[in-house]
């Protein structure tokens, strides 16, 4: 029946009646009410368990919001959406027109380019990835060179569908293997072969759902993304992190971590500007810490990369 999601609402719409089914009728990265909306985010799924609580956080302050209605999945469903002002999710065909698009850098330089984007912020940073496997690491998985067994399989994400995150993941894995003295090229053969496990298009939700069901033993995520999936599951989940592993350099490299932007669509309606300046508030930057991410003022200026 795959895992067990909590409600991911700002205003309570959980207790509104549910009708689901985890193999088919399961949307988990639409949340609200987009028709009662006077607030609306589009944003990249990587820091959904951040983005939340900053909502809240943000509705506690302006009560007088009647509604907020957020997306979080990777860039391109929610980039198409915005170019074509619907999309469909399986029979049901969503037209929403957003506030505010939070994204990686690029995502957002383009989206300037086409002109839905005036200018963009940066919001955060993470903190690289790590390893997610079964609780007590049945596999016993403590540095790359495990990976390299020929009956282990590892989950990433799409390298079609996903492009950005399973770059960013297999740079991590060929710089860890480096550090370790593995030999160039050793996890195109013994890795990327045939026990690799792809997700389709969205890893933030797919990578622990193919751990659980045993169908990848381990699975190459953000850092931030793993802290939430045992702090979510704990009976099902603990992370092995790559920054203690075998020969890895402290500080983790930046080139390893990706940022986030954030950029109000055209005038960002009565609540887009005022939510930018909320996420860049000392109580956005605590949320974000919580989570396992580095908020922008929390960045050294000099290392913050532009559009």
């Amino acid at each position: 029946m795959g895992l067990k999601w909590p409600p991911e609402t700002v205003l309570g719409e959980e207790a509104i009646e549910s009708w689901q089914q985890p193999g088919s009728n399961c949307i988990l990265d639409f949340h609200g009410d987009p028709l009662k909306a006077d607030l609306a985010v589009f944003s990249d799924g990587n820091h959904h368990m951040a983005l939340l609580p900053a909502l809240k956080a943000f509705h506690g302050a302006h009560p007088r919001i009647n509604g907020i209605f957020y997306a979080t999945t990777p860039p391109y469903p929610i980039s198409q959406l915005l170019r074509n002002g619907a999309l469909r999710l399986g029979n049901l065909t969503l037209a929403v027109r957003p506030h505010v698009f939070i994204s990686p850098p690029h995502v957002l330089a383009q989206l300037k380019r086409e002109g839905f984007v005036g200018g963009a912020t940066p919001l955060a940073r993470n903190r690289g990835s790590a390893l997610l496997v079964p609780r007590g690491n049945p596999e016993n998985i403590t540095v790359i060179r495990d990976l390299l067994r020929d009956d282990l399989r590892l989950f990433i994400s799409n390298p079609q569908t996903e492009q950005v995150s399973y770059r960013g993941y297999r740079e991590t894995l060929e710089a860890a293997a480096r550090w370790e003295g593995l030999e160039k090229g050793v996890l195109d053969r013994s890795v990327f072969g045939n026990t690799v496990v792809y997700g389709a298009c969205i890893h933030h939700r797919e990578a622990p759902e193919a751990v659980a069901a045993g169908r990848a033993d381990a699975a190459i995520v953000y850092y931030h993304l793993a802290l939430r999936y045992t702090r979510i599951f704990p009976d099902s989940f603990e992370m092995v992190a790559l920054d203690q592993m075998e020969g890895a350099p402290d500080p983790w490299p930046a080139e390893l971590t990706a940022e986030i932007h954030m950029g109000c669509i055209d005038d960002g309606g009565p609540w887009g500007e005022l939510f930018l300046d909320f996420m860049q508030s000392d109580i956005a930057a605590q949320i974000y810490a919580r989570h396992g991410l580095q908020h922008i003022r929390d960045i050294d200026p000099i290392n913050v990369r532009g559009e």
